[in-house]
């Protein structure tokens, strides 16, 4: 399987690829690239800038976006359906395993839309387990409060995906819900210990921990270290040994300012504490490049990872759309319509 040679995912800067971003992805070679509200217009438009990404590394690199229905949902009306919530579709399911079912069917129906613009990878499910405390940024994001039900909805969004073509990132690991801040723009603490984290927030993570791809969360857990998840070596180590979790291990964003430092600086902690992909969001082209001479190459451990990942992106079988969304509306219509 061909991969690429760098450590990295990548946006651009808008619609259409630029001869500048061209050049520096064909030099470059990250892993993949990521998607945004600023990169979309209509679905014939976006067929194009997925294809002319793949053409600038010359192979089918996996291409990303946030799609979890609700506020984080990059591609919307009036070519792709908007939904609700997921902790508002969750709670209105009435039962875990309606839950289960009813943003399954959606994960599906969001695969169908994702593929067929060439978009093979969504940043979704959102694992973290939600509290009152949980920041608004992310509490609806969530799928519930108690984590065996976050891991069996979770699951079944994942499967969803897979069962669509599309590779699920599972985040945030090893688990965001206790942050009463916005990483986007803070550094939250958590100071919960270490055997309340392990049967509370890593729990779902624990049951996903066979998921090809997972992100990162930049929260500092106290009780393992005064650094960020993204940049500490010991929650690296917990996600790998105490979560379980083998797959290829993102950063989130780097560009958020959770993190302290110059962006190279940033990527240069977030690789030596063991993760093995740096995500840059933003697509300017200087902060990219200084990302991508930090992140380096993949090591044998990380293209392994990355083999494995991508070797679970398969082709869907057909799908009968009518009736998922006849499914979806029967189980309950204000759900899906808000």
């Amino acid at each position: 399987m061909t991969i690429g040679r760098g450590a990295a995912i990548f946006g651009c800067a808008g619609t259409e690829l630029l001869p500048g971003e061209r050049d520096f992805f064909r030099d470059a070679d990250p892993f993949g690239f990521i998607l945004f509200a600023r990169n979309v217009e209509t679905p014939a438009q976006v067929r194009r800038l997925t294809a002319d990404l793949r053409a600038s590394v010359g192979r089918d690199a996996p291409v990303l976006v946030d799609q979890e229905g609700g506020r984080v949902q990059r591609l919307r009306a009036p070519h792709w359906r908007e939904w609700t919530p997921p902790l508002d579709t969750a709670t209105a399911a009435g039962s875990v395993a309606g839950a289960a079912r009813l943003l399954a069917i959606r994960a599906r129906l969001i695969a169908a839309e994702l593929r067929a613009v060439g978009i093979d990878a969504n940043c979704a499910p959102v694992a973290d387990v939600a509290r009152e405390g949980t920041h608004p940024f992310l509490r609806n994001r969530c799928y519930g409060t108690d984590p065996a039900a976050v891991a069996t909805i979770a699951r079944a969004v994942a499967d969803a995906c897979l069962a669509g073509g599309v590779l699920p990132v599972v985040k945030h690991m090893p688990g965001h819900g206790r942050s009463g801040a916005d990483t986007h723009h803070d550094l939250p603490t958590v100071t919960a210990g270490r055997a309340e984290l392990a049967a509370t927030d890593f729990l779902p993570f624990r049951a996903l921990a066979d998921l090809p791809m997972a992100m990162t969360a930049h929260i500092v857990y106290s009780a393992f270290d005064s650094r960020p998840a993204t940049q500490s070596p010991e929650m690296i180590r917990v996600i790998r040994d105490e979560i379980g979790f083998a797959g290829l291990l993102m950063t989130d964003d780097l560009n958020m300012e959770a993190l302290q430092g110059t962006l190279a600086e940033r990527t240069a902690a977030s690789m030596a504490a063991g993760c093995d992909i740096a995500l840059h969001c933003k697509g300017d082209l200087g902060q990219m490049i200084a990302v991508a001479a930090a992140a380096g190459d993949m090591g044998a451990a990380t293209r392994a990872r990355a083999e494995r990942a991508l070797a679970c992106r398969v082709t869907p079988g057909p799908v009968d759309i009518a009736a998922l969304e006849a499914d979806l509306a029967a189980f309950t219509p204000r759900v899906l319509h808000g």
